[in-house]
């Protein structure tokens, strides 16, 4: 996810998070959450199902949602600077 977000960074994407439930042909898939990220020079802001927000360093982010699947990302419209507009 963070390979995804560098060469975005400043621009905010909703990401939702699943786990896989069952077993063989019953395995689904089971929303867990929906989050908002935007990364930010090497910080990422992550505002959680609360709408908490929290500023995450990629360390901290890999041990939270590494091993998270997430659903494909969708842009939320929201840009925090001009970053992608330079990039």
């Amino acid at each position: 996810m963070l390979a995804f977000l560098r060469p975005r960074g400043g621009q905010e994407y909703r990401l939702t998070t699943c786990a896989a439930r069952g077993r063989g042909r019953g395995r689904y898939l089971q929303d867990t959450g929906t989050y908002r990220l935007t990364l930010r020079g090497e910080e990422l802001e992550a505002t959680g199902p609360s709408g908490q927000t929290r500023t995450l360093s990629a360390g901290r982010f890999l041990e939270i949602f590494g091993s998270a699947l997430f659903l494909p990302p969708e842009p939320t419209g929201r840009l925090t600077d001009l970053g992608p507009l330079f990039g």
